[in-house]
C-alpha cells in the first residue's frame, strides 16, 4: 500500500522559534568575582564559602563553582578542602616578580598588534586614545579601569592569539588590585595621571605602527606598576595584604 505523502506546509513568522540571547553565565560570574577581588570588596586573606560569592554575584552554584574553579587555577582564590574558600593574601616579592613575566608577555603582543593591527583596530585604538585624553584630568578609577580593559581587549584582538588572552588576564586582574590599593588605600597617591599617560603612548604608538616607541611605551607601563612597589613594601599596613594578620593592638 502506497504510503500517503504529506505536504511540506510553510512556517509562518510567528510560528519559527523565538531566538534566546544566551548569557554565559560562568564568564559572568568569573567577571563579577574578578570586580569583587579587583576592588578588595573580597578582601587578600578573607576567608569565605561558595554560597558567600553566591549572595555577592547574585548566580548559581553552577556558574559560581566553575568560575571559581578557574579563579583557583589563576591563584586568586584557595580552595580550603572541608573549609571552603580563601581569597589569596597579596605577596608583594611574588606579584613583583611575576611583573617580568607580564612585561615580556606585554612585550610580545604588543609586537604581535603593531604587525597584525587591522584598519578597524587602529580605528578602535585611536578613539579610546581621544576618550582617554579628554577624560585625562578628571577620570575616576572606576572609569579608568573600565577603559584599561577595552585596551587590552583591543590589543589582544589585534595580536590575534587567543592563547595570549588566557595568560594575560589573570595578570591583569593581579595589578589592577595592586593599582587600587595603590591609588585608594595608599596617602597621596590617588592622582592617576601617569597611568593615563603611559596608556595613551602605548595606544598611540600601537595605532599608528611605531614599533620601537610602542615597545618603549610599554618598559614605561611596567615600570610604573614597578614603583607601586617601592612605595607599597615601605609602610603599607600589612593587613591591607591580608586581613587574617592579626592587628597589633586589639581594641
Amino acid at each position: 500500500m502506497a504510503r500517503k505523502q504529506i505536504k511540506p506546509e510553510l512556517v509562518t513568522e510567528d510560528q519559527k522559534p523565538k531566538r534566546v540571547n544566551r548569557v554565559n553565565f560562568i564568564d559572568l560570574a568569573y567577571e563579577r568575582i574578578e570586580e569583587l577581588l579587583i576592588n578588595c570588596k573580597l578582601k587578600p586573606g578573607r576567608q569565605l564559602t561558595l554560597q558567600e560569592l553566591q549572595d555577592e554575584t547574585g548566580l548559581g552554584r553552577t556558574p559560581v563553582h566553575n568560575a571559581v574553579s578557574r579563579l583557583a587555577v589563576d591563584t586568586l582564590l584557595i580552595v580550603v578542602p572541608r573549609y571552603g574558600l580563601k581569597v589569596a593574601p597579596i605577596d608583594l616579592a611574588r606579584e613583583r616578580l611575576l611583573l617580568q613575566l607580564r612585561k615580556n608577555i606585554e612585550r610580545f603582543v604588543v609586537r604581535l598588534a603593531v604587525e597584525r593591527a587591522s584598519l578597524s583596530h587602529r580605528n578602535q585604538m585611536l578613539h579610546i586614545e581621544r576618550a582617554l585624553r579628554e577624560r585625562r584630568n578628571v577620570i575616576t578609577l572606576a572609569e579608568f579601569n573600565q577603559l584599561d580593559r577595552r585596551i587590552d581587549q583591543i590589543l589582544l584582538s589585534a595580536a590575534d592569539e587567543p592563547f595570549l588572552e588566557h595568560t594575560l588576564r589573570p595578570l591583569h586582574t593581579i595589578y589592577r588590585r595592586i593599582g587600587f590599593i595603590h591609588h585608594t588605600l595608599t596617602e597621596g597617591k590617588a592622582d592617576l595621571s601617569q597611568t593615563v599617560d603611559c596608556h595613551l603612548s602605548v595606544l598611540n604608538a600601537v595605532a599608528n605602527r611605531h614599533l620601537d616607541t610602542a615597545l618603549t611605551a610599554t618598559d614605561a607601563l611596567i615600570g610604573f606598576v614597578d614603583s607601586m612597589f617601592d612605595e607599597m613594601e615601605e609602610g603599607i599596613d600589612p593587613r591591607l595584604l591580608d586581613c587574617s594578620i592579626e592587628p597589633i593592638f586589639k581594641i
